[in-house]
């Protein structure tokens, strides 16, 4: 996956996540993972209601 963002963006989310000692490809993915869980639908009860 490529991501095109600002490079100011960049700098302040890379100084955040290390901060914290994580990296960003952790923090994406982490994110992303939750993203999916929220808004797919599913018959396990998780995401939106149907």
């Amino acid at each position: 996956m490529n991501l095109n963002v600002p490079v100011d963006l960049h700098n302040s989310f890379k100084a955040a996540t290390a901060a914290q000692g994580l990296n960003m490809s952790d923090v994406l993915t982490q994110y992303i993972r939750d993203y999916v869980e929220k808004y797919t639908v599913s018959g396990k009860g998780k995401g939106r209601r149907q």
